[in-house]
């Protein structure tokens, strides 16, 4: 369960109702009814919890968020952001990456590489003096996709 209060609710209930008042589909009104409703209550979890991580993620990733409720809006949403489950789901996935690079510590690198995986999808191999690390960076978050020598 995540707490919602201050900013960070006032930010969430606008955006949920901003995109509740563009959906046509009974089903995702329904849905996105119930979001504002445990916003309003100040706790959300579950599938509520999930569809206002994406909610937030939209805004965030396209910069409505920041445009709309200025620097303030868009830290206190940000902070929500990394409280929801899928918040923390991306930043665990950064410690792995974070405890792949320390093995570079200390060594020449001699080739860095970035290359376009997919949409929104980049790998990105570093090359030191016989040990790789190729890692993958996306929506999904950071992942080490190989170490070796």
């Amino acid at each position: 369960m995540t707490r919602v209060a201050g900013q960070a609710a006032e930010v969430a209930r606008a955006e949920a109702q901003a995109v509740l008042a563009l959906v046509q589909d009974e089903a995702r009104r329904g849905r996105l009814a119930d979001v504002v409703a445990a916003i309003d209550d100040g706790e959300v979890e579950g599938a509520d919890a999930e569809a206002l991580a994406e909610l937030l993620e939209l805004g965030l990733a396209t910069g409505r968020v920041r445009a709309v409720y200025g620097p303030e809006g868009e830290q206190a949403a940000l902070g929500l952001f990394r409280r929801l489950p899928l918040g923390r789901e991306l930043a665990e996935t950064t410690r792995g990456v974070n405890e792949a690079l320390e093995a570079l510590a200390g060594r020449t690198i001699e080739r860095i590489a970035v290359s376009a995986v997919g949409p929104g999808e980049y790998g990105v191999s570093i090359s030191t003096e016989g040990f790789e690390i190729a890692l993958r960076l996306g929506k999904a978050g950071a992942r080490v996709q190989s170490i070796g020598t």
